[in-house]
C-alpha cells in the first residue's frame, strides 16, 4: 500500500531515529510523521484524528514479540490495513570524542540491547536499559559521557551527530521487525488477492477440547494460520485469549465457514476481526 501522499501523519512510538520512523518512511514516503512517547499515545493519535496510521512493532525475529502490544491493539479501537518488514541494523554508537576501547557502557531499548547481546559480552559493556533506541541517542549526546554508548540506527546518528563506532551490530544477519500499519477505519483488500491475512482475536468456551475444536475448523476448510499466540485477560486474569494470523480472506466460503464454526466454540461477543490485508515481502537486504 506504499503511498505518495504529502498530507497524511503516522505515528510511531520513539524519538525522531527510531526504526519505527524508519519504518514510517519506508511505508509512507512522502508522508509527516508523529512521534510518540508510549505506545498507548501512539494509537490514541490515530484514534482521535491527530494522526491518519500507526505504525506499529509487534515482533521482532531475534528479540521475539514486543511487549503489551497485543494487549493494547484489541483495545485500540483500530484496524490493521497493512503490514511492513522492516530490517533492522543497529549501529554502536557514541560521541565525536569516544574510542571504542574507552567505552564502559551501552544504553538501548530492551529489544536492542537484546538483539546485540553478543557485542555487549565481547566488549564487557555494562547494558543500560532505555525506553526507545533513538532517544538512547540522543541522551548520549546530550549528556557528553565519553564512555557511554547507544544501540541505534544510522538515521539516529545523523540526527543527534554521534560516531559510528561500529557497525551493524545485531547478532544474527536476518534481523527484522514486522510492523502492522493500523487506521480507523478498516481497507478490505480485492477478494482476488492471492495472499490476503486475516488477524482474529477470541475467548474460547470453558468446555473441553474448546481450542482444538476453533483450530480444527480452519484445518478442515483448508486455512493456514500462519501466528498463534495466547494471553491472558479477563477482569479476574483468568479467560485465555489467543490471537491468530489466518492466511485468506473474510468473503471466501472456507474463511466464512471456519468463523462460523469458531462461534460455537468461543465465549459469546468475544470473536473479533481486526483486519484483512495483503502479505508483504519480507525485506532481504
Amino acid at each position: 500500500m506504499n503511498q505518495n501522499n504529502s498530507n497524511l501523519t503516522i505515528a510511531f512510538q520513539g524519538m525522531p531515529g527510531a526504526y519505527s520512523n524508519m519504518a514510517c518512511e519506508a511505508y509512507f514516503p512522502d508522508a509527516k510523521t508523529l512521534p510518540c512517547n508510549s505506545f498507548e499515545d501512539m494509537l490514541n493519535s490515530t484514534k482521535n484524528s491527530l494522526s491518519d496510521y500507526s505504525m506499529v512493532p509487534v515482533e521482532n525475529s531475534l528479540a521475539g514479540r514486543v511487549a503489551d502490544i497485543h494487549h493494547l491493539i484489541p483495545e485500540s479501537g483500530l484496524f490493521i490495513i497493512g503490514e511492513h518488514f522492516q530490517r533492522v541494523n543497529h549501529q554502536l554508537l557514541g560521541l565525536q570524542n569516544s574510542n571504542l576501547k574507552n567505552i564502559k557502557g551501552v544504553k538501548s531499548h530492551a529489544q536492542g540491547l537484546a538483539q546485540c547481546r553478543k557485542i555487549i559480552s565481547e566488549y564487557n559493556l555494562l547494558p543500560i536499559q532505555h525506553i526507545d533506541t533513538a532517544g538512547a541517542a540522543e541522551e548520549v549526546s546530550r549528556l557528553g559521557d565519553p564512555t557511554i554508548s547507544a544501540i541505534a540506527s544510522d538515521m539516529a546518528s545523523k540526527i543527534y551527530n554521534l560516531k559510528i563506532l561500529k557497525s551493524n551490530i545485531e547478532d544474527a544477519a536476518h534481523n527484522t521487525t514486522r510492523f502492522l500499519i493500523m487506521a480507523r477505519k478498516p481497507i478490505m483488500p480485492s477478494i482476488d488477492i492471492a495472499k490476503s491475512v486475516t488477524t482474529i482475536i477470541f475467548e474460547v468456551r470453558s468446555v473441553p477440547a474448546a481450542l482444538y475444536k476453533v483450530l480444527g475448523g480452519f484445518a478442515t476448510n483448508g486455512i493456514n494460520l500462519t501466528k498463534l499466540e495466547s494471553y491472558i485477560g479477563g477482569k479476574e486474569m483468568n479467560a485465555a485469549r489467543f490471537y491468530v494470523d489466518a492466511e485468506g480472506h473474510p468473503e471466501t466460503a472456507s474463511m466464512q465457514n471456519a468463523l462460523e464454526e469458531m462461534y460455537f466454540y468461543t465465549e459469546p461477543n468475544s470473536v473479533k476481526v481486526l483486519g484483512t490485508y495483503s502479505r508483504a515481502q519480507k525485506n532481504k537486504t
